[in-house]
C-alpha cells in the first residue's frame, strides 16, 4: 500500500511538473543570420499597456512592414513561418493587439475596447517602429479585421505610411456575410451535404438581417478560409512564440473582446467611414475568400478614391493569399516596393 501511495505521489509530481513546463516554457523566435539582421520577440509599452511585438528581417535597412492581424483578437504571430520569404527583403513587424494573445493581461478590463482604441494603439506603434528603424514611412498591411483598423489608420495619418495593403479586406459587413453564406450553401450543395444545406438555409434570415455571421466552421469546411494550407490551434500550441499560458490568453481575448468588436463592424461599416485615402492603397484578395467577401471588397474598392489604387486577385487562395500563395505575394511585394 505504501509503495502504491509513493507511486501515485511521484506520478502527481511528474504531471504537475510537465504542466508547469508547458504553461511557462520560454518563448522565442528563431534566429536570422546576418550582421544587420533582427529577430526579436518582446513586450513594449504602447498607448498605456504592454503589447507583444515580433520583429524579423535579414537587413534592418530594408523597408519596414507593420502587419495588423485579424480576428478580431486572433493573433497571427504563430503563423510567421509563412513570412520567411518576406523577411529576405523587408523587416516585418507583427504585434498582438491590445487584449489579444500575448498582449492579453488578466488584470486589465477590456469591456469598453473599441476599434478607435486599437487604431490609436496602431498609430503609436507606428511612431515607435519608425523611430526605432529610422524610417520616415513604413508599409502598412492589414489582414481581415486588421484591415478595418489599417484602413482607418491610413485615413487618419497617411503621412506615416508609404502605402496601405488590405488583405482579405473588410467592407460592408452585412453584404459580405450574405455573400459568404451564399458561397458556403453553394459549396455544400455541390458536395451533396443536405444536412449542412438545411442548417445554413435555416440561419439565413439572421444573416440577411445583419444579426449574425456565416458560421466560420462551415466556411472553413468548404474552402472559404484556406485551400492550399491547413491552419489550426495546433499551429499556435506548437509554435516557438507561444506557450500554453499564451494560448489561454489567446482564448480569453477572443472570448472577452471578439463579439463587441464584430458588432462594431456591423454598426459602423467601413464604407461609411472611409471613402478616400491620401496614399497609395492595394486590396489583395483570394478568389475563394468567404471570410471577407471578394465581391464586397471589390465593390468597396470601386468607390474608394485615391491617386493610386490597385485590386490584386490571387486565383488559388481563399482568406490567406499571403500565406497560401506566399511566393506570388513575395514577388508582388518586391516588384511594388523594391
Amino acid at each position: 500500500m505504501k509503495n502504491i501511495k509513493k507511486i501515485i505521489k511521484y506520478i502527481g509530481v511528474i504531471i504537475i511538473s510537465i504542466l508547469l513546463l508547458v504553461l511557462f516554457r520560454p518563448t522565442w523566435t528563431s534566429n536570422i543570420k546576418g550582421d544587420n539582421s533582427i529577430s526579436v520577440l518582446e513586450q513594449v509599452k504602447i498607448n498605456g499597456t504592454k503589447q507583444q511585438i515580433m520583429i524579423r528581417g535579414r537587413d534592418q535597412n530594408n523597408p519596414v512592414i507593420i502587419y495588423v492581424h485579424g480576428g478580431p483578437s486572433v493573433s497571427e504571430i504563430p503563423y510567421a513561418k509563412y513570412e520567411d520569404l518576406l523577411e529576405k527583403d523587408f523587416t516585418v513587424v507583427n504585434y498582438d493587439q491590445r487584449g489579444s494573445g500575448k498582449s492579453y493581461h488578466f488584470n486589465e478590463d477590456y469591456s469598453n475596447l473599441t476599434a478607435d482604441v486599437l487604431v490609436e494603439d496602431l498609430l503609436e506603434l507606428t511612431d515607435y517602429i519608425s523611430k526605432r528603424f529610422g524610417k520616415e514611412k513604413v508599409i502598412l498591411i492589414g489582414h481581415s479585421y486588421g484591415t478595418y483598423l489599417g484602413t482607418m489608420a491610413a485615413y487618419k495619418a497617411p503621412e506615416k505610411y508609404e502605402a496601405y495593403i488590405g488583405i482579405g479586406q473588410v467592407s460592408n459587413m452585412q453584404e459580405s456575410e450574405i455573400d459568404n453564406l451564399n458561397y458556403t450553401i453553394s459549396e455544400a450543395k455541390k458536395a451533396g451535404n443536405t444536412e449542412d444545406v438545411k442548417y445554413l438555409e435555416g440561419i439565413a434570415e439572421k444573416i440577411h438581417a445583419g444579426e449574425s455571421v456565416a458560421p466560420r466552421g462551415y466556411v472553413g469546411k468548404y474552402g472559404g478560409a484556406t485551400r492550399l494550407i491547413n491552419m489550426s490551434d495546433g499551429d499556435i500550441l506548437l509554435s516557438r512564440e507561444y506557450n500554453l499560458l499564451d494560448f489561454i490568453r489567446y482564448n480569453n481575448g477572443v472570448a472577452k473582446t471578439q463579439a463587441q468588436l464584430v458588432k462594431e463592424i456591423f454598426d459602423k461599416p467601413l464604407p461609411m467611414i472611409v471613402t478616400k485615402l491620401e496614399l497609395p492603397f492595394y486590396f489583395v484578395m483570394g478568389k475563394y475568400d468567404a471570410m471577407t467577401s471578394y465581391n464586397a471588397a471589390k465593390n468597396y474598392f470601386d468607390v474608394m478614391e485615391a491617386d493610386k489604387k490597385e485590386f490584386i486577385s490571387f486565383e488559388q487562395s481563399a482568406h490567406y493569399p499571403l500565406f497560401e500563395e506566399k511566393e506570388k505575394f513575395y514577388r508582388w511585394m518586391c516588384d511594388t516596393f523594391k
